[in-house]
C-alpha cells in the first residue's frame, strides 16, 4: 500500500482513528473477497481500488482540485451526475456504510436514525473520512426525513446544496423535477464558474449513459444460469463506481464483461450447478456493508441481483441524447431520474413491478428484503413486497440488520433456514 499519512494530514483527518479503522479493513476485504475460489481475473482492479479506498482516488480528487475544478460529495441516485460532469465538475460518493462512523453520528443524531445517516454524519465530524474532506460542496437530497435533518448538520462547515425530490411521479411532479434539476444546474455554473450548453450536457450525458451501459452488462452475465461472479464481487464493483471516475469505470467494467461473457460461453461458473438464486432488495449497501451478502454467499446461495440503490436503480433507464435544447435535456433528465423507484414515492407500485421483472430475468428461486434498523421507508414496504411475492408463489425472507455483527449469528440461522427451504 501506498503511503497516504501526508495526504491526510494535510486534510485534517483524525490520524489515530483514521488508523484504526485502516487496520480493520484488510482482513475484512481478506475475509469476504479475497477468500472466494474462482473469480474472474479482472476483479484485481475493484481489489486494487478497496484495497487503497482512502488513497487512489482520494489523491487523484485533490490533482484534480489544484487544477482548479471542484469536487461534489452526493448521497444519493437522484442527483444527476450530468450536470456537474457537464461544467467540468467531479462526483464522487460518500462514505456511510461502517459501524466504525455510526458512534460519531449518535453523538449529534437520535440513536433512532439509521445507520447509514449515522455513519455518513460520523465520518465527516470525525474527521476519518477523506472524501467528505476533499468535497468542496455535498448536494443531498428529500428522500428521506432523517437524512433532511442531517444535512443541516452537515451544512454547518460546508458548503451543502439539497436538491427538493417530488415525493409523487404524476406529470406535474415530472415538471417539478425538471424544473429542480435546472435550478441545480445554475448552481453548478456558479460554483464551478463553468457555463452549461447543449454541447457539454450532451457530451456529459452521453458519458454517464456509456457508464450505465457498462454496468448493466455486467449485471446481465448474472442472469446465466451459468453464474460467472458472485454477488460479493458485483456488489463491491457497485460501490466502487459511485467513487470512480465515469469514463474508466465504463472502461473497467467492459473489460470485465468482456471476461464474464466469456466465462459463461466456456461454463465456468463460480458456484456449483443447483445453487439456488437470490435476488436482495432493500435498503442501500454503503460500502463497505458487504455483511449480507457474505452472510447468503457462504451459507450455500449465491446473490444474483440487488434491486435498490447500490444495484439495478443506479443503472437501467438511459438519457435521451437527441435533445436540442437545454430545457429539453432537462426533461429528458427528469424522464430518466423519475423511473428510479425509490421508497420514497406514493404510491410505489413501480418497485414492486421491479422486483417481479427481475425474478423472472435473474431466474431467481428466492428473494431476500433487507432493511437498516430505523430505516421506516423500506421497511413499511415489506409488507407490500411480500404480498406481491408470494401472490407469484415466490419465496420471500424479511430481515432487519444494522452494521454491528452482533446479530450475524441470528442472521446466519434464517438466512440459512430459508435456503434450505429453498431446497426443498
Amino acid at each position: 500500500m501506498s503511503d497516504y499519512q501526508k495526504m491526510w494530514q494535510d486534510l485534517g483527518m483524525d490520524m489515530e482513528q483514521h488508523d484504526m479503522l485502516c487496520q480493520v479493513l484488510p482482513s475484512a476485504v481478506g475475509d469476504v473477497f479475497l477468500s472466494q475460489e474462482n473469480r474472474p481475473k479482472s476483479m484485481d482492479f475493484w481489489d486494487l481500488v478497496i484495497s487503497e479506498v482512502h488513497g487512489i482516488r482520494p489523491a487523484e480528487l485533490i490533482e484534480e482540485q489544484k487544477k482548479g475544478r471542484k469536487v461534489f460529495g452526493t448521497f444519493c441516485v437522484y442527483v444527476p451526475d450530468e450536470v456537474v460532469v457537464a461544467a467540468n465538475g467531479i462526483v464522487t460518493g460518500l462514505c456511510g456504510g461502517s459501524q466504525f462512523w455510526v458512534p460519531g453520528g449518535e453523538a449529534v443524531l437520535s440513536k433512532s436514525t439509521c445507520p447509514l445517516i449515522k455513519a455518513s454524519v460520523g465520518a465527516r465530524l470525525g474527521k476519518t473520512c477523506p472524501f467528505f474532506r476533499i468535497a468542496d460542496i455535498y448536494v443531498g437530497e428529500t428522500t428521506c426525513d432523517g437524512k433532511k435533518k442531517a444535512y443541516e448538520i452537515l451544512g454547518e462547515d460546508v458548503p451543502l446544496y439539497v436538491m427538493d425530490v417530488p415525493q409523487m411521479k404524476r406529470p406535474q411532479d415530472i415538471i417539478k423535477w425538471k424544473d429542480e434539476i435546472a435550478t441545480f444546474a445554475k448552481k453548478v455554473e456558479e460554483f464551478t464558474g463553468n457555463k452549461l450548453t447543449v454541447e457539454n450536457l450532451n457530451k456529459a450525458i452521453h458519458i454517464i449513459n456509456e457508464k450505465r451501459k457498462a454496468l448493466a452488462r455486467v449485471y446481465n452475465c448474472r442472469k446465466s444460469k451459468c453464474l460467472p461472479i458472485s454477488g460479493r464481487d458485483a456488489l463491491l464493483m457497485m460501490q466502487i463506481s459511485f467513487f470512480d471516475d465515469p469514463e474508466r469505470c465504463a472502461k473497467m467494467c467492459n473489460r470485465l464483461a468482456d471476461e464474464l461473457e466469456e466465462r459463461i460461453a466456456k461454463g465456468i461458473s463460480v458456484v456449483p450447478e443447483g445453487t439456488k438464486r437470490i435476488l436482495v432488495t432493500g435498503t442501500p449497501l454503503a460500502v463497505p456493508n458487504w455483511k449480507l451478502h457474505n452472510i447468503i454467499e457462504t451459507s450455500g446461495a449465491a446473490v444474483v441481483c440487488e434491486e435498490m440503490c447500490t444495484g439495478t436503480r443506479y443503472f437501467e433507464n438511459l438519457v435521451d441524447e437527441t435533445k436540442e435544447s437545454l430545457d429539453e435535456q432537462f426533461m429528458a433528465l427528469s424522464e430518466r431520474y423519475m423511473k428510479t423507484n425509490c421508497a420514497c414515492f406514493t404510491p410505489n407500485r413501480g418497485r414492486i413491478d421491479d422486483i417481479l421483472r427481475m425474478v423472472e430475468e435473474y431466474q431467481v428461486d428466492g428473494v431476500i428484503d433487507c432493511s437498516l434498523k430505523f430505516c421506516c421507508l423500506y421497511d413499511t414496504e415489506k409488507r407490500a413486497v411480500s404480498q406481491a411475492l408470494k401472490a407469484k408463489g415466490v419465496p420471500v425472507l424479511s430481515l432487519e440488520t444494522d452494521y454491528t455483527d452482533t446479530d450475524a449469528e441470528q442472521l446466519r440461522t434464517r438466512i440459512g433456514a430459508f435456503i434450505e427451504i429453498l431446497n426443498g
